[in-house]
């Protein structure tokens, strides 16, 4: 799963709700004359050097455009798109490899809000814990209970999209699938997310996630169980503990799959909690991952490491190394440098790097 582009539905349904009430057009045309547009023009690298088959890398361009309206009685609408280019590549094929669409229309939604719940309908981002990428969705959220948001959805079609992938929209089920996510934030410095999703005719799967962070360290626990329909269920549990000291940005976990069908359906239609770039068996049957990381900034250079080790199956077993670099030119210019390397004990062994670099308006 693609860590580096994310969006939280949930903090945007929220800043929608609180200013949906403030900040109201009169008319539908004065919501497009205020409405705002936003967007990056970003290059795009990536090399990989792959141990015993053929090496593959290409350079892409990306555009991406988004204009949302301002809202007319608590309604707005948004719609973007992303568009890519090839400007060259190692091998036929390596660029279409990674681009499966060079123009696809990402959003395109209708939205209500006000102080109490938010609803959007259409094609939108989505970041919830086992629900990710660009969804053609129907997200509904409640907000007037104290300390607690609610996350009722339901989503038919899912595509990764970014400037470093680009994806046409592919039916997740017959039927699509369901989620009821519930944040609860009463108690201080904790973090509450019990969590249901259904599949039909797929399977159903649910979980729990308690988070406690402080300025020095945090710590999070997390379960999830899935019931499919055909065949063993799959679970997973994670453990994480998080310090921040001089600077740095520590963290350490462990997180363990079911002996036989590891996850299942659980981490079909995304995830969240492996932090690694690849981490190509982490949900595989009798999968334990242990992983640190460390982050620090020098010179206004962003830097992380992450070191991943994955024991899964029958005596297999992989490592991955992921070095990261970023920095800000500017507040609009940005550029990153990832360095993967990953090594599996049934080989497979390859070198990765990638970098962008972003103007965003």
């Amino acid at each position: 799963m693609n860590k580096r582009v994310k969006l939280s539905l949930l903090a945007s349904g929220l800043i929608l709700a609180a200013t949906s009430v403030s900040a109201d057009s009169n008319t539908i045309k004065e919501a497009f004359a205020n409405g705002k547009t936003s967007g990056d023009i970003s290059a795009y690298y990536e090399s990989k050097d792959n141990s015993g088959a053929a090496d593959a890398g290409f350079i892409s361009g990306s555009v991406g455009l988004n204009f949302e309206t301002d809202s007319v009685n608590g309604f707005s609408a948004a719609l973007g798109f992303r568009a890519q280019h090839q400007f060259d590549e190692e091998n036929n094929g390596d660029y279409d490899g990674a681009y499966g669409n060079d123009a696809v229309v990402n959003t395109a939604l209708i939205k209500y809000a006000n102080s109490d719940f938010f609803v959007s309908v259409g094609r939108q981002e989505i970041d919830l814990e086992w629900l990710g990428d660009y969804n053609e969705s129907v997200v509904a959220g409640i907000t007037s209970i104290p300390n607690t948001t609610i996350i009722l959805g339901y989503t038919d079609r899912q595509a990764e999209i970014g400037f470093d992938t680009t994806a046409d929209f592919a039916e997740i089920t017959p039927d699509g699938a369901y989620v009821l996510d519930v944040k609860y934030n009463g108690i201080e410095n904790v973090e509450l997310n019990p969590y249901f999703y259904s599949a039909p005719d797929v399977a159903d799967f649910y979980g729990f996630k308690a988070s406690y962070d402080v300025d020095a360290f945090g710590f999070t626990g997390h379960y999830a169980e899935s019931s499919e329909d055909v065949g063993a269920d799959g679970d997973i549990y994670a453990l994480e503990a998080r310090a921040n000291f001089a600077g740095f940005s520590a963290a350490l976990g462990y997180f363990a799959t079911d002996k036989t069908v590891g996850t299942g359906s659980i981490a079909a239609y995304g995830d969240n909690v492996s932090p690694l770039e690849d981490g190509n068996n982490v949900y595989a049957a009798d999968a334990q991952t242990t992983y640190g990381s460390i982050s620090y900034e020098l010179a206004g250079v962003a830097l992380t490491a992450i070191y991943g080790t994955t024991d899964y199956g029958v005596n297999s077993d992989e490592d991955e190394l992921n070095l990261i670099a970023e920095y800000g030119f500017t507040d609009e210019l940005s550029g990153a440098i990832t360095y993967v390397d990953y090594e599996n004990s049934a080989g497979g062994d390859y070198d990765k790097l990638f970098a962008n670099i972003s103007y965003s308006f």
